[in-house]
């Protein structure tokens, strides 16, 4: 079995000259983008098209951004990362609509085994990450290999997250855990207790 179709398939594989020549389309198109001039979003467009990242018509990633194939992410409509976000996407990425990601937000799918003449031979892996729809992640965050984070959830900033985490929560913390739900007594509020004055109130409880 080759390398490609070991790692494809969540196993154990090496990272010979075959895999490293589909990284390199995409490592090309990524530095291209991210010497982009500010806000020149058709030809940052074209570069993450280039890169081979499945999108549904409207994605952004404020420069620096670093993934390793491209073509193992898959983002939804209006996606939003904010600068510096890297995504090792050794196994599939896949984000839902409406997701925004704060600064330094890292999605890693790769690994390497933990004893270390294991890790020696060079062996490594990949495993999936999966968010839903509406997702927040807030800046400093860190998903790991194999995790899902359910829709409309919001994660603090500064969390490590090592396991799924449902839809429609708060969650925070390293390792990250749930704090609560979010309801709809939350959505008066834009920050802690502060609420929205009357003139925003009026679109904000209007957004579907």
């Amino acid at each position: 079995m080759d390398n490609r179709t070991r790692r494809d398939t969540g196993m154990a594989y090496f990272s010979d000259e075959s895999v490293m020549k589909e990284q390199l389309k995409a490592k090309r198109a990524i530095r291209q983008y991210n010497q982009c001039m500010p806000f020149d979003t058709e030809q940052g467009m074209r570069c993450l098209e280039e890169a081979g990242i499945i999108h549904k018509g409207s994605m952004y990633f404020e420069p620096p951004f670093h993934c390793e194939y491209g073509t193992h992410i898959q983002v939804g409509k209006n996606f939003y990362a904010n600068a510096y976000c890297t995504m090792l996407d050794v196994g599939r990425i896949v984000i839902g609509d409406d997701v925004l990601f704060g600064p330094f937000v890292s999605l890693y799918t790769a690994g390497h085994p933990l004893h270390p003449q294991s890790r020696k031979s060079g062996y490594e892996y990949g495993i999936p990450i999966t968010i839903g729809d509406r997702v927040w992640i807030g800046g400093n965050c860190v998903v790991l290999p194999g995790v899902s984070i359910g829709s409309d959830t919001v994660i603090g900033a500064g969390s490590v997250v090592t396991k799924d985490i449902p839809a429609g929560v708060i969650a925070a913390g390293n390792p990250c855990r749930v704090i609560r739900e979010i309801t709809e007594e939350d959505r008066k509020y834009y920050y802690k207790d502060r609420t929205f004055d009357d003139e925003i109130w009026e679109i904000v409880k209007n957004t579907k």
